[in-house]
């Protein structure tokens, strides 16, 4: 394993100050409509500094734990996150605005979906620690990812979930291609699933039902139909758009007063470029950037085969959520429910991410970051 380095700094760093804005953001952007709805201002601020607390501990013990012990549980993870993912389509299942994504009992929840994520990066790095030689050959070497990331899919996507199924599949080749894919099978994958993407898109468009063809037309034109398609992408424009350069001053949005649903969530940046303006949005985004040139660094000069898989699943992971929500506040994409990392409201996605970072704090102790 080699000698132990300190553990990456700049990570913990970071992820502290990308936790501490999402609590303040989502008591600023919560408060509201926690005070008229639950009756209690501060109902959003005490749950998520709770999933902070679990998450804080989840990071500590990742990064305690040496990266290898995960190949271990690899197979008993995959089967539990099958289940979990089979579970949650049936009576078991929470149906929360009009989708089944969440198990739980009372107020205790746990979302499939998010585990998956986790899981696929360490089946995944598993699996190709082991048949890496194999990748070379298509039908023997990435078929069987390509199989593994469309039941991942399908399970998802029928909750209905398909931002959360969209990521797990990018996570998957994501990690395959670096894992030693043949170039030609990348490219022949990406211009696959680009016009597989292109025509599901298309269907949904030409048929113009439900809510799916709403929300492409309302990408498309949002202001076409302000008061409803258009609703979400209007007013998180209109909520950027306010806070100029410096924005309004923290806690002063008015967007979030019932003009933009549920703001604490996939609609916090916009919360946040409201109050905090030009600057503050840049200064979130930098922070990210910042981590995802630390996660880069880390699988670059990763230990072994196994560590920079990891790192790579990881890194994936928060660079596709990060552009896919900053995209949809800005309406750069149709409307589709997807978290901040580490900032929106959602306890079990931030201890994922957390617990996630722990283990790239843990790959970090074994890397030589001064290496080519």
């Amino acid at each position: 394993m080699g000698k132990k380095n300190p553990y990456d700094f700049t990570v913990i760093i970071t992820v502290a100050m990308l936790v501490a804005t999402g609590i303040i953001m989502v008591f600023s952007s919560s408060f509201s409509y926690a005070m008229v709805v639950l009756g209690d201002g501060y109902y959003f601020l005490k749950r998520i500094m709770i999933w902070a607390v679990i998450g804080t501990f989840s990071m500590y013990f990742c990064a305690k734990v040496n990266y290898w012990t995960w190949k271990k549980y690899a197979n008993i993870m995959l089967l539990g996150s099958i289940i979990l993912l089979i579970l949650v389509l049936t009576p078991l299942g929470k149906e929360v605005n009009g989708a089944q994504r969440w198990i739980g009992v009372g107020s205790i929840t746990v979302m499939p979906s998010e585990i998956a994520k986790f899981t696929a990066i360490v089946f995944v790095a598993t699996s190709l620690t082991r048949k890496r030689e194999d990748l070379q050959k298509f039908f023997q070497g990435v078929v069987p990812y390509l199989l593994l990331a469309g039941m991942f899919f399908g399970f998802i996507y029928a909750q209905p979930d398909f931002s959360t199924a969209f990521v797990v599949v990018i996570i998957i080749i994501s990690m395959v291609f670096v894992g030693g894919m043949k170039l030609s099978h990348f490219v022949g994958l990406v211009g696959a699933g680009s016009v597989a993407l292109a025509s599901m898109i298309g269907y949904i468009f030409i048929a113009g039902k439900g809510y799916k063809a709403k929300r492409i037309t309302a990408f498309l034109d949002p202001w076409a139909d302000p008061t409803d398609s258009g609703f979400q992408a209007v007013q998180s424009l209109l909520a950027l758009g306010s806070g100029g350069i410096f924005g309004r001053g923290l806690g002063r949005s008015v967007q979030k007063h019932f003009y933009l649903p549920e703001p604490q969530n996939d609609f916090i940046f916009a919360i946040i470029g409201e109050e905090l303006g030009f600057i503050g949005g840049v200064m979130i985004i930098l922070l990210f950037m910042i981590l995802i040139w630390r996660g880069i660094r880390i699988a670059v000069n990763a230990p072994d085969f196994f560590a920079c898989l990891m790192a790579t699943g990881i890194t994936t992971m928060v660079i596709v959520q990060v552009v896919i929500n900053i995209a949809v506040a800005t309406s750069s994409m149709p409307v589709t429910g997807m978290p901040l990392p580490f900032i929106s409201f959602g306890g079990n996605a931030l201890v994922i991410f957390m617990a996630s970072m722990g283990i790239l704090l843990n790959i970090s102790k074994h890397t030589n970051m001064n290496r080519s």
